[in-house]
């Protein structure tokens, strides 16, 4: 992947929302052309180009990449950014339904939407409905949720936490370019837990090792919650994963089972393979 990097957007360009549960992003303007990279459902990405059914647009991630236009919609300038101010609920299951009614016989669900989505809330089950609750969908339409499947409460999570976070998603396929529990790739399993502590840090394997958010650390050093680095040279890092303490590591990797597993550094390619190893400022 190549097209990360940190670039200026004009304060006037447009802003979409993601309106699929998981939109791929692309090196072109063609669904022929590589995976570089995802954006969720209710996501906000800034538009830098467009062209006929499409648009190169800017996560918040500061990463860029060609998306359909028919998986957004574009916001007014009345509606600036989807799910950003009032109360917000978070997903923290690793997916959750949205239903057009607090009942999960009724119909079948609307979507199913991946872990970290964010949703705007309008009210609260009551009665028969307790234990629902009901959003505001980037489209305007309403919808349901189980109070069970999401939480009110983004506050940062401790090292642990990420750890045991980590675990939740064992068995997860891999999926390259992947930034969402229906599928993660590697750097996107570390961003995503590296973001649950509160730290934002760039989308690539090779460019979170170089990140100036980390310091080098030696391997005889490492402690729980450190960012490893794997590749041929320390200048072709194409692979990394968190040390979670007792000779381990958990990752999303295609290695032996596809998905994300914990293995042991001092096994084979994983020791030979080691290159940079990082500690979190």
């Amino acid at each position: 992947m190549l097209l990360c990097g940190f670039f200026s957007v004009a304060a006037d360009s447009p802003t979409l929302v993601v309106t699929v549960p998981v939109a791929n992003m692309y090196s072109a303007a063609t669904t022929d052309s590589d995976v570089v990279s995802q954006s969720i459902y209710g996501s906000n990405v800034v538009t830098i180009e467009e062209k006929p059914a499409w648009a190169k647009v800017e996560t918040s991630d500061h990463y860029r990449g060609w998306i359909p236009l028919d998986q957004t919609r574009q916001l007014s300038s009345s509606d600036a950014r989807y799910a950003s101010s009032g109360k917000v609920l978070q997903v923290s299951t690793r997916s959750a339904n949205l239903y057009r009614e607090p009942d999960v016989t009724a119909h079948r669900p609307l979507l199913t939407i991946p872990y970290e989505t964010r949703l705007e809330f309008l009210a609260e089950g009551k009665g028969d409905d307790a234990g629902w609750l009901q959003v505001r969908l980037p489209d305007n339409q309403s919808a349901w949720i189980q109070a069970g499947d999401v939480s009110a409460s983004t506050q940062p999570v401790t090292i642990d936490g990420s750890i045991k976070l980590a675990r939740q998603f064992l068995g997860v396929t891999y999926t390259w370019g992947g930034r969402s529990s229906f599928g993660f790739d590697c750097s996107g399993f570390t961003q995503m837990l590296v973001r649950s502590r509160g730290i934002n840090m760039p989308r690539d394997a090779d460019q979170q090792a170089a990140w100036d958010g980390v310091v080098a650390i030696d391997r005889k050093h490492l402690h729980a919650g450190d960012l490893l680095f794997f590749g041929s040279s320390a200048d072709h890092i194409t692979h990394t994963g968190m040390f979670i303490g007792h000779g381990q590591f958990i990752h999303d990797t295609t290695y032996g089972h596809p998905g994300v597993q914990i293995s042991r550094l001092n096994d084979q390619p994983w020791t030979h393979l080691l290159v940079g190893c990082r500690r979190i400022k």
